[in-house]
């Protein structure tokens, strides 16, 4: 799934704070948000594989939940709220594409790595590929209840996210093509930080 589909999920799980802790809840949208955004900081450095931690964020995310319900603060609600930003992220890009620069082609057997059991996921792909019609939508349905949760800034920040969904979404497949393009031309010194994928596509690497 694409990077604002993730984001505005990480920030969803904040919603219950606007009743039961209203002073806590914009830390808590933030830090949902940046869980969600987490992961994929990995993007360059083994994709879905660095950051992504389908089984241990949520370990993680348990405990942390429970301090924020033991002792509420700014700081265990925010800790509580990213490793579930983060946890969601890694688990939801099991049910997306796999790992390729096509991934709409549907030949890659990677959608993300398992630590735990040391191998790596088969992706499920009820969202087809990240950035596909599907997924676009799914941010939209994300963004809705939370256009109606926020207030200014963190509503612009919705918007602005819906709004990078759907320009992601427009260009995807030429996205892919240009890189495919660009990157053999790329300078020596930046190869070792482009994916297999943008070199060859092969999903076995």
């Amino acid at each position: 799934m694409m990077l604002p589909t993730h984001v505005l999920g990480g920030m969803l799980l904040a919603a219950p704070l606007v009743r039961v802790a209203p002073e806590l809840a914009p830390i808590g949208f933030v830090a949902g948000f940046l869980g969600g955004l987490f992961p994929d900081l990995d993007m360059y450095v083994g994709h879905r594989k660095t950051l992504h931690f389908p089984v241990y964020y949520g370990l993680f995310a348990a405990l942390a939940l429970l301090a924020a319900l033991v002792a509420p603060s700014a700081a265990t609600v925010a800790a509580a709220l990213f490793l579930l930003g983060a946890a969601l992220h890694s688990v939801a890009d099991m049910y997306g594409g796999g790992l390729e620069l096509r991934p709409w082609e549907g030949n890659s057997d990677r959608a993300v790595y398992d630590h735990y059991r040391g191998t790596w996921i088969a992706p499920r792909r009820l969202v087809r590929y990240d950035g596909a019609v599907e997924d676009l939508a799914l941010s939209v349905g994300l963004a809705l209840p939370l256009l109606f949760l926020v207030t200014s800034p963190l509503r612009e920040m919705v918007l602005g996210t819906l709004l990078v969904a759907a320009v992601y979404t427009m260009t995807r497949r030429y996205l892919a093509e240009l890189a495919a393009q660009i990157a053999p031309y790329a300078p020596d010194a930046l190869s070792p930080f482009l994916p297999d994928r943008y070199v060859d596509d092969d999903p076995k690497r």
